[in-house]
């Protein structure tokens, strides 16, 4: 029996007005009308999804941006997942700007890789395919059992610089940390500028956070067995942890703009701490690039008495209630390529398009 091909609907799994803004903003793009659904929390906290039309046969595009409150977020998405799976959607794909957890994906000590652990309920609940930007580390991809489409939005964030900053050539593209250093040459290279490191003790990059399997064993008073004898104290102070050097800017910012790339921004003690050491050294103006802006707790009060002079973030995540607590928080809209993305996907184009320009660091 032939099956005629499918069409595509897009739904919205929030249960938020400000979490719905961008699903709006990507389905105004495609032309489409926003899928009917009721997605809301019980008196007992509890998840309920409705969904108001026949799904059967279509490739579905659920839209998730996750806003302060994850957990709540992650069900909503598990459980309409799952609904329009056992209502016999063909393909059932999540639009996750902001994939959350990601933080969380390498082993700490006696944690746990939750990232892992989310792609594994994801797939479980009946996704087929995400559709995501800029995760934290690009091997994430491989927790999925399913195709993974990583967007960037580095070309949204170039063009702002370009457009938005007055006399952006003699600015300087700069690293919070050694870690971010790729990231920032990816930027460096492709406006041809300039590239500066801040390392030292103020950072505290994700390294630093070690499983513990490289941690000295704990020295202990052994009363009982006494086959096992421990090496003196003197070889474990040779394996401690050394210590880190002086905070040091590696590159002259002295008459320049500085611009801070990173791809979250969420706590920003560092990054405030890195415009006073950049102000110091003789940067004039202080700009922060990012594509997640979570900016948690006291973000826009730290942001607005800091020296930095504007934090530019993508719409992956809602924070519109930061914008109005701190004038300089700026927003990108990346709705396009999220849209163009929906559109090639359901029409079986090539995703390389979305690609062109991208380094293999960005």
């Amino acid at each position: 029996m032939n099956v005629p091909k499918s069409g595509y609907r897009v739904f919205s799994a929030n249960s938020s007005a400000a979490c719905t803004e961008l699903a709006k903003k990507i389905t105004e793009r495609l032309g489409v009308e926003l899928g009917k659904s009721v997605v809301f929390q019980e008196s007992n906290r509890e998840t309920r999804v409705d969904v108001k039309e026949s799904v059967r046969g279509q490739t579905i595009f659920i839209i998730q941006t996750i806003p302060r409150d994850v957990n709540t977020a992650i069900m909503e998405l598990l459980v309409m997942a799952y609904a329009l799976k056992t209502s016999c959607a063909k393909n059932i794909i999540g639009v996750i700007p902001y994939f959350p957890y990601s933080k969380q994906c390498k082993m700490r000590k006696r944690g746990s890789i939750v990232c892992k652990l989310l792609a594994s309920m994801l797939a479980k609940a009946g996704l087929t395919h995400i559709i995501t930007m800029d995760l934290h580390q690009k091997e994430i991809q491989g927790f999925f059992s399913f195709p993974v489409d990583n967007l960037r939005a580095s070309p949204f964030l170039i063009q702002y610089i370009q457009e938005e900053i007055p006399d952006y050539r003699n600015a300087i593209i700069v690293a919070k940390s050694p870690a971010a250093a790729k990231r920032a040459q990816s930027y460096a290279e492709r406006l041809r500028l300039g590239l500066a490191v801040i390392h030292g003790e103020a950072q505290c990059s994700e390294s630093d956070m070690a499983d513990g399997r490289h941690s000295p064993p704990c020295v202990r008073n052994t009363t009982g067995h006494t086959g096992l004898e421990l090496p003196p104290l003197s070889f474990f102070s040779v394996m401690m942890a050394k210590e880190k050097p002086p905070i040091t800017v590696v590159g002259d910012v002295g008459g320049r703009i500085a611009i801070i790339v990173d791809d979250i921004i969420d706590d920003v003690g560092d990054f405030v701490a890195a415009a006073e050491i950049l102000k110091e050294r003789g940067a004039y103006k202080i700009y922060i690039m990012a594509t997640h802006g979570l900016l948690s707790a006291d973000a826009p009060r730290l942001i607005e008495e800091s020296a930095i002079d504007e934090v530019v973030v993508t719409n992956t995540v809602p924070h519109e209630v930061q914008k109005l607590q701190c004038p300089k928080i700026k927003t990108v809209d990346v709705s396009m390529i999220l849209a163009e993305a929906i559109r090639r996907i359901h029409n079986g184009e090539s995703m390389a398009y979305l690609f062109r320009n991208i380094t293999v660091d960005d």
